[in-house]
């Protein structure tokens, strides 16, 4: 099964260096057009399980390369001075992410520890570090021979906003949120089984809730003024790590597509989790 999977992506790759990234269609639709192209054009899905054994698997979906514009702008309700400016970013190599916050049962398989304050196979993995989360993706590398890593801050503000310029990667409206998101109105202060909710655009779940999601980067406070244009990977140094999406305590503000936190990467908090970004070698 590896040598399957290393064969296919690095098909891939070859194929990725020709792509020329472009702006992503608005809206849900658009972005899901945008799927079909880039895998029509490198002869990828746009959907990928891999087996992790133990009849577990994890599912990626491709993210197309595009340009957004990430932050939040002084109009937007409850936006805080960090989220800004708002700056153009291009995203210049497509990659897989994971459909679903990363599972518990998942997490046990490929690790062999269960660290979670909420049980539950299907629950999303909580009360992990960032050093925690940076570990699971260098052991599942391994398992499955392929470059696994969580995503940039970019990376995952691109994927949750869909192609929407939104509070919401759905709309502005957060009378629309329990649709999407399970937090502080509607989780009864747990954790819930991945997937029950709605996805975006791009047909990923729990983007807005559950758990908050480790990002690769530093956090920066003022980072976004110097920001560079083409894959933005946060500040050089750093004492904590970026957090996104908000989680089952969060009220709306906190799980805009905007909103940003920062945590010490050895912390483990019961609120938060992470997801994987899937590249070709």
């Amino acid at each position: 099964m590896k040598s399957r999977m290393a064969g296919t992506l690095a098909t891939a790759a070859r194929k990725e260096a020709a792509e020329l990234p472009v702006a992503p269609s608005l809206g849900s639709a658009g972005a899901k057009e945008d799927q079909k192209r880039t895998a029509r054009a490198l002869s990828i899905p746009m959907e990928r399980t891999v087996d992790l054994g133990g009849g577990v698997g994890m599912e990626f979906v491709l993210i197309p390369a595009g340009e957004f514009d990430m932050g939040s702008p002084p109009s937007e309700e409850d936006r805080l001075e960090y989220e800004g400016p708002v700056h153009r970013v291009m995203i210049s190599k497509s990659f897989y992410v994971g459909k679903y916050p990363t599972t518990q049962e998942q997490y046990r398989v490929v690790t062999g520890k269960s660290p979670s304050n909420f049980c539950g196979g299907e629950l999303p993995v909580d009360s992990v570090s960032w050093d925690d989360a940076m570990a699971f993706c260098k052991s599942l590398a391994a398992l499955l021979n392929c470059n696994i890593r969580l995503p940039t801050e970019a990376e995952w503000e691109y994927a949750c906003r869909a192609g929407t310029t939104t509070r919401f990667g759905f709309g502005d409206d957060p009378s629309a949120l329990g649709e999407y998101a399970w937090y502080s109105a509607n989780s009864g202060s747990v954790t819930h089984p991945v997937g029950q909710k709605r996805p975006n655009g791009f047909g990923l779940y729990d983007m807005h809730g559950n758990v908050w999601e480790w990002c690769l980067d530093y956090y920066g406070w003022y980072y976004y003024a110097v920001s560079p244009h083409v894959d933005p990977q946060g500040p050089e140094v750093g004492a904590s790590r970026i957090l996104r999406g908000g989680s089952w305590g969060d009220a709306p503000d906190g799980c805009r597509s905007a909103d940003r936190g920062g945590f010490w990467p050895d912390c483990r908090c019961f609120r938060s989790g992470f997801r994987v970004v899937l590249l070709c070698p």
